[in-house]
């Protein structure tokens, strides 16, 4: 029995163990274990949004249990301390683990450089653990803020710093500031007592994307109210504040870190070739250099490809090509095949700034281009996807969904608040637009009649003065100039061009005096205002086409629709599809606008305007 160990359920080790079970599925004589200290594996890339209270803490874990299910992968809860290469086993806190292949993806911790105070005085975002106390951290603060009378003390409550501003540091901060709203609405602080640091050693934030973006990631944190201090000799830490070298102190109650990682204790107490704060040193197989049998993934890599001068990153993607590399060269080795070597492209970097901005460079080698906003946050969330397909499938796919787009808060995502509702207003969208277009259809058509002959009424029904209806009279014109047999169809043809929705008694006659009232003459003709009436049933057809179309006042526009279709009906004129049409309506009554909408951007404004007028704030007048 050949067996395989995975030490590590991060990106690298998760990919790695899926892409071994699949490749070694049917050899019976070969078992994987996958051993991590926690029964999830958490997704490091989105821990701020977790931090920031943008979506639930479960929708950044995936239970390995789940993920491993119905696969040749056992997963073993347990912390390993020592390894013994000589002696190929693993030491946990529990047992002992034999492995004639062992996988090492741990992953890095934070890295406080020797600087004073940092690690005893700061907050880090490395674990999911982390993110949740940064959440109540956060919140802790401005609700102690609220009942603070020192304004030194409450000042420095309201004061967040975050110590790196590479992608984790930068993306923390971003999310904070959209944090900054709900707080500040929530306890009734005013913004302006609220600031918002991002410091780092380097003279620019992002130092590896563009200039470009970095011009544009520095102007909207500028827009969100964010510091920058670059340059900064960051010298210590205590427990109220940051020490900038000749920048100066920044007080301030919540330091969080973020300015570098190395290897996770275990890697750093390892008995192997190490360079570049504790990565392994690795062949182009990606086995460690010191033994053959062991391989690395991801962050843990310290490998430098052919012509390239720096080693390979640490980022997801280097744990996803890596993974492949690792599955393939243990399945060669098992089956006398031949390995590969590890030959890395990458596609880019991207860095979100809160849930609505983004930069992002991706592409090819040689080939990238720049995108910022809209463009740069979708291609975040597709490769998110991309990955989540690859561990959990249609299940994380969707969940991630739910948790971005639909279940946000405060419209804190790139498509703002249109997919966010928790009615089902997304899925009348459709509805909405094919109402709206057969009325607005409709209106066009008739205003061109209209416009050709304003004196033929033709929405108004001819009035009877033989006791004949308008119908029969064109059964009997057809029965006289054609055959017989003939005529029997054209009889059909007309009944059924005249088909309406049945109209009681009462109603009718009701109907009927109001017409003879208002919209017919003595002799027969039609009045100035059945002429009025016409013209202004088909502008109303336009105008709530158009609305519904654009989710204009969507409520008034299906309350008019509901309106039209009754006085159609009432008239005895109505076919059968107009229930559609009333009935849809009722649908679109509940605020169908607000979603893909011009209504989504009106109604706040003017609920925010109705709630100012005194008599509205009187008598409470108004909802949330």
């Amino acid at each position: 029995m050949k067996k395989i160990v995975v030490l590590g359920g991060g990106y690298g080790g998760v990919l790695t163990a899926k892409k071994l079970a699949k490749r070694l599925n049917k050899d019976k004589d070969v078992s994987i274990t996958l051993i991590d200290r926690k029964p999830y594996h958490t997704m490091m890339t989105e821990l701020h949004e977790v931090a920031a209270c943008r979506v639930d803490e479960d929708a950044i874990k995936m239970d390995l249990k789940q993920i491993f299910a119905g696969r040749k992968v056992d997963v073993v809860l347990d912390e390993v301390t020592n390894i013994d290469f000589n002696g190929k086993s693993l030491k946990g806190r529990k047992q002992s683990y034999d492995y004639d292949y062992l996988v090492i993806g741990t992953g890095c911790k934070p890295s406080f450089f020797g600087i004073p105070g940092a690690e005893e005085h700061s907050m880090t975002l490395w674990s999911f653990e982390d993110a949740v106390l940064l959440k109540r951290q956060i919140r802790d603060m401005f609700m102690k803020a609220t009942k603070e009378l020192n304004a030194e003390m409450r000042k420095e409550m309201l004061t967040f710093v975050v110590v790196g501003a590479g992608f984790t540091g930068v993306e923390l901060i971003g999310e904070i500031a959209e944090y900054r709203e709900e707080l500040c609405h929530e306890f009734h602080v005013d913004p302006s007592e609220v600031r918002l640091v991002v410091a780092d050693m380097a003279p620019k934030i992002l130092p590896i994307l563009p200039d470009k973006l970095i011009k544009k990631a520095e102007k909207y944190l500028t827009k969100m109210n964010v510091e920058m201090i670059t340059s900064a000799k960051i010298t210590g830490v205590t427990e109220n504040s940051v020490v900038l070298g000749d920048k100066g102190d920044v007080k301030a109650q919540t330091v969080v870190w973020t300015a570098g990682v190395e290897g996770s204790e275990l890697v750093g107490n390892l008995d192997v070739q190490q360079n570049g704060r504790k990565r392994i040193v690795t062949n182009d197989k990606l086995q460690s250099v010191d033994h053959e049998n062991v391989y690395v993934v991801g962050d843990n890599i310290f490998y430098i490809p052919e012509g390239e001068e720096r080693p390979v990153p640490q980022m997801v993607e280097n744990a996803e090509h890596s993974a492949g590399i690792i599955a393939h060269n243990i399945t060669a080795d098992i089956k006398n095949g031949t390995k590969k070597s590890y030959k890395p492209t990458f596609h880019g970097t991207m860095v979100c700034i809160g849930g609505r901005y983004g930069v992002a460079s991706v592409g090819m080698p040689g080939k990238m281009f720049n995108c910022t906003g809209f463009m740069a946050m979708l291609f975040k969330h597709l490769i998110n996807m991309v990955y989540f397909i690859q561990v959990l499938g249609f299940y994380k796919v969707w969940s991630y969904k739910i948790h971005e787009f639909f279940r946000v808060k405060n419209n804190r995502s790139f498509v703002g608040g249109h997919l966010a509702m928790r009615s089902p207003n997304f899925w009348l969208v459709p509805l909405r637009i094919f109402i709206g277009g057969k009325w607005l259809l409709e209106g066009i058509e008739k205003l061109q009649k209209v416009i050709t002959d304003p004196s033929k009424i033709f929405l108004i029904p001819a009035k009877v003065t033989d006791g004949t209806t308008g119908a029969s009279q064109a059964i009997d014109a057809v029965k006289e100039t054609v055959d017989a047999h003939t005529a029997a169809s054209a009889v059909e043809g007309a009944k059924t061009a005249v088909e309406a929705i049945p109209v009681p008694g009462f109603i009718k006659n009701m109907v009927d005096w109001s017409m003879d009232t208002f919209f017919y003459t003595a002799d027969g003709g039609f009045t100035g205002l059945a002429h009025f009436f016409q013209t202004g049933m088909v502008i109303a057809e336009i105008v709530f086409g158009a609305m519904l179309i654009l989710g204009l006042f969507t409520a008034i526009a299906s309350l008019g629709t509901i309106a039209m279709g009754v006085m159609i009906y009432t008239s005895g004129m109505a076919p059968y599809e107009m229930l559609w049409y009333v009935f849809g309506a009722f649908a679109l009554i509940g605020g169908s606008g607000s979603t893909l909408g011009l209504d989504y951007y009106l109604y706040p404004r003017l609920k925010r305007m109705w709630k100012k007028v005194p008599f509205v704030k009187k008598w409470y007048l108004y909802t949330d």
